[in-house]
């Protein structure tokens, strides 16, 4: 059996790739962030991407708007990299992966993220917490 930490990048974008709809994308989401300090670093990253949106915009900084996308994806891969040593889903599904993160983030923010966890089996991952 090929446990998360063994299996290749190769194996994980053709997991992603079987994705045919958003509620099949979403489980697998879920369990591509098993680890708590991977979800940790993705609200980094959630929150910095709006905070450098609203500064570039509110003083004008016009080239501040290229550091959105840095600001929200540069914690999240670095999670993926040195985390949970997986391949972000940004790679293979960019919008659902969007709409996931901050669905997520959302889900964290309102106490309705472990609920939400345990439906994708995410507390049976051998390093993760459904916290």
């Amino acid at each position: 059996m090929t446990t998360r930490k063994n299996r290749s990048s190769r194996e994980e974008t053709m997991a992603s790739n079987r994705c045919q709809t958003y509620s099949e994308f979403w489980p697998f989401y879920l369990r591509e962030h098993a680890v708590p300090a991977t979800r940790t670093w993705h609200f980094v990253g959630s929150t910095a991407a709006p905070v450098v949106l609203v500064w570039a915009l509110l003083t004008q900084t016009w080239w501040g708007l290229l550091l959105v996308p840095v600001a929200g994806y540069f914690f999240a891969w670095v999670a993926h990299a040195f985390v949970e040593r997986n391949r972000p889903a940004t790679f293979t599904h960019p919008w659902w992966s969007l709409i996931s993160d901050y669905r997520m983030f959302f889900l964290f923010l309102t106490g309705r993220l472990k609920d939400e966890l345990v439906r994708a089996g995410v507390e049976d991952h051998p390093h993760a917490r459904a916290t």
